[in-house]
This record gives C-alpha cells, sequence and structure tokens, in this order.
C-alpha cells in the first residue's frame, strides 16, 4: 500500500454522527501512552495528520481520517488514564462498543500494546472485546526501538501469551520513529481489502 492521500474526515461521539459508510474501516485503540497518534502518523507516512499530545486521553471522540479515498482510519479515544473522570471512561466505553457494533464497514481492528511491557487489564479486555464482535484484529507492538533485540523474541511471548491469542492471530512489532512494521502492517491491510472487495462483489 502506497499511501499518496490522508486527511481528517470528522469526529463523532454517536451513531448519527458517523460519516457514510463508503468505503472499509479500520479501527485504532490502545492506552493513552501507547503511541496511537504517533503510529497512525507513521503508518500513514504523514506526520501531522493525527494530533500527538503531551496529555494523554485528550482524545474524546471517534476521530475519523480517509487514507487513499479506499479506507479509514477511527482513532478511537485511549484507555487506562487514570486523570479521565470515570464518568467520562464509561461515556468512553459506550461510545466505542456501538461503534463496534453497528458498524458494518468496519474490517479490522488494531490493537496497540506496549512492547516493553505485560499487556494491561485493559489491553486485554479490549482485544477480548475485538473477538465479542467478531472484528478481525491485529496486534501491534509500538515502541520497538525502546526494546532490545535480544529480548524480542522474549516479549512477545509474553504479549502472546498474556492476550491469550491463538495461533492465527497476528502480530506486528512497530516502530514508530524508525518505522520498522509499517510495511508488514500495510501488507497486512492490502490483503484484506483484496478480501472484502471480493466479498462485495459476490453480494
Amino acid at each position: 500500500m502506497k499511501i499518496t492521500k490522508a486527511s481528517y474526515i470528522k469526529g463523532a461521539t454517536t451513531e448519527s454522527q458517523y460519516p457514510e459508510e463508503s468505503v472499509p474501516e479500520i479501527m485504532v485503540a490502545g492506552r493513552s501512552n501507547v503511541g496511537k497518534s504517533s503510529f497512525i502518523n507513521s503508518f500513514t507516512n504523514h506526520k501531522a495528520l493525527a494530533k500527538t499530545s503531551g496529555k494523554p486521553g485528550k482524545t474524546q471522540v471517534l476521530n475519523f481520517f480517509n487514507i487513499n479515498d479506499k479506507i479509514s482510519i477511527v482513532d478511537v479515544p485511549g484507555y487506562g488514564y487514570a486523570k479521565v473522570s470515570k464518568v467520562m471512561i464509561e461515556a468512553f466505553g459506550a461510545m466505542i462498543q456501538e461503534y463496534m457494533a453497528v458498524r458494518e464497514s468496519l474490517i479490522l481492528g488494531i490493537s496497540l500494546v506496549d512492547f516493553r511491557h505485560e499487556p494491561s487489564k485493559e489491553d486485554i479486555a479490549m482485544f477480548e472485546l475485538y473477538k465479542h464482535y467478531e472484528i478481525p484484529v491485529l496486534v501491534v507492538c509500538t515502541k520497538k526501538d525502546k526494546v532490545n533485540r535480544s529480548q524480542h523474541a522474549k516479549h512477545e511471548a509474553m504479549i502472546r501469551k498474556t492476550l491469550n491469542m491463538d495461533e492465527d492471530d497476528i502480530m506486528v512489532v512497530y516502530s514508530s520513529l524508525t518505522h520498522e512494521g509499517r510495511d508488514e502492517v500495510h501488507e497486512i491491510i492490502d490483503d484484506l481489502l483484496v478480501q472484502y472487495e471480493r466479498l462485495t462483489e459476490e453480494e
């Protein structure tokens, strides 16, 4: 996938505000400090597409981005940030689950986890939520550049075990700094788009 166009579409909090379902959508979720905006900017090769912030938990809506007029990336509020109120956390959870439950164009969920650490209980819950809604999930381990290469196999095994991943579940270790892993994520999405187009034609 060569990304030549990437732009912000809109933010939404309820189904009535979502953009028209015209292209397949990919949801990106992760902890507030996992580097979600940096991943989106690296993945799209656009430095300022998703706004990074020194204040975790700043994203409070579903942000839709147009990629090549072929797919949309949906950036959802980060979870696990202690300074966000309990009421707000519950509202974020309801907003995300509504989107996952009703959006037929959602073809992939990307679950971001920090490669340096064991996945949190929120990471596990997010992974299981994708499974619950039968949404194909790709685990992307961010901050690859911060882990010594000799420790990579150990950390990959730890994350797979903690998330209780199946053999068929796909994991990509990623660095937004060096863009390692980007080509692999692009290839996975390209394959999904081919499958989606084939199914659409059959319908």
